[in-house]
């Protein structure tokens, strides 16, 4: 089946569209909703900039659409993108990385079905440790590109998702009851390098903004 990707450069989404591809679909497109409010409750905002670049080094098109990211109308600048897709190349059905909210991945459905096409989420309920282990074991190459929750510190800008991170993050989930993979919004995520790539996307971390437990690198 030939679908689109809902795309934010994260791991969520890009594992999702590996995923999606080793269980036979195309994907002829990737959309990403850049939104001007960072506290979306839809879309992922950290390095957004650079979905670009990763389609680029994946070899996919992408429809890079802004919203203003106002609560549920944000959702109809998804839906418009999701109609230029399903014109423009002919797609059957939308692939998310969706693991635990109901919220978003309701909304999704509820558009998918509008639009009488299929929604597939292959992450959905996936075990977060496990998910952190699964990156690691399938070569994905991963930082953290923004962090939103105690006792997440600016030091964690920048930092790399490997064997001795997903550790801590087994030990600070027991601590603090947080969500080892983030589903919480604890951190967002930009992917480096995986399978689907042709080859790593380079970067550099030049500043990294923020406050009181909520900071956001800057890349280049």
């Amino acid at each position: 089946m030939d679908v689109a990707a809902l795309f934010s450069g994260g791991k969520d989404s890009t594992y999702a569209s590996y995923m999606a591809r080793k269980h036979g679909y195309q994907i002829k497109c990737l959309i990403t909703i850049v939104s001007k409010n960072p506290e979306s409750f839809m879309f992922h905002t950290p390095a957004i900039e650079l979905t670009k670049k990763q389609a680029e080094l994946m070899g996919i098109p992408i429809l890079i659409k802004e919203t203003k990211g106002e609560k549920e109308l944000e959702l109809d600048d998804l839906k418009i993108a999701i109609k230029e897709a399903i014109k423009k190349y002919k797609i059957k059905g939308i692939v998310t990385g969706a693991i635990e909210s109901v919220y978003q991945s309701s909304r999704i459905q509820n558009i998918c079905n509008d639009l009488k096409i299929e929604c597939f989420n292959p992450l959905w309920q996936k075990n977060q440790l496990e998910l952190l282990e699964e990156l690691l074991k399938n070569n994905f190459e991963i930082i953290l590109s923004g962090v939103s929750a105690y006792p997440f510190s600016k030091e964690f800008v920048g930092r790399k998702i490997d064997k001795r991170f997903v550790e801590e993050m087994k030990l600070l989930s027991q601590k603090y009851f947080i969500n080892p993979a983030a589903e919480g919004g604890e951190f967002e995520t930009l992917v480096l390098n995986c399978p689907l790539f042709k080859k790593k996307l380079c970067i550099k971390l030049t500043s990294i903004l923020g406050e009181n437990y909520s900071y956001r690198g800057l890349f280049e």
